[in-house]
């Protein structure tokens, strides 16, 4: 069966009721996404759907055949973190880190759809994801943040000479 991780095709050799999760995790060896509940409840192992935020562990490899799958691993790099990471990393996000892949991969849909989220979007986007710290208030600080990042580069892109330096006067 073909699947598209990270915007690259991959041949998984797998029952199609395999969960996306342990396709991702124990065949592709991408290890971001996490194991929480396995019933879709937590939010650890949240990946994109065709720009969708899905439950890997609840979702049969044989369903996302020939569809784009984005894992953690897919939405930034060390070197250009997505605007949501840097947030995290600025405000101190994560406390033990586990459930955060998932909060990155729900707050990044939501932030695709919605670029300017009021603090009722983020709640009710963000609720099916539950982070045992209870890192919440940051979270959303951060979400918020990286809105706010994402419509000052979107601004940038559409007048760039607003943000050409000016030489100084002398």
């Amino acid at each position: 069966m073909k699947i598209i991780i990270n915007g690259a095709a991959r041949e998984v050799q797998v029952a199609p009721e395999t969960p996306l999760l342990w396709v991702i995790r124990e065949e592709l060896k991408l290890t971001g996404t996490k194991f929480g509940c396995g019933m879709g409840l937590c939010g650890a192992c949240t990946v994109h759907q065709n720009g969708v935020a899905i439950r890997s562990c609840i979702t049969p490899v044989s369903t996302v055949e020939g569809m784009e799958i984005t894992t953690i691993e897919g939405i930034g790099s060390e070197d250009n973190p997505h605007p949501l990471q840097q947030a995290w990393q600025d405000l101190n996000v994560p406390q033990c880190g586990y459930c955060q892949s998932g909060q990155l991969m729900s707050a990044s849909a939501l932030l695709a759809q919605n670029p300017n989220p009021t603090d009722s979007d983020i709640v009710n986007a963000m609720s099916g994801n539950i982070c045992r710290c209870g890192t919440y208030p940051r979270i959303k600080k951060a979400i918020k943040k990286a809105a706010g990042n994402l419509q000052a580069s979107s601004v940038q892109m559409l007048q760039p000479e607003m943000y050409q330096p000016k030489e100084p006067r002398g």
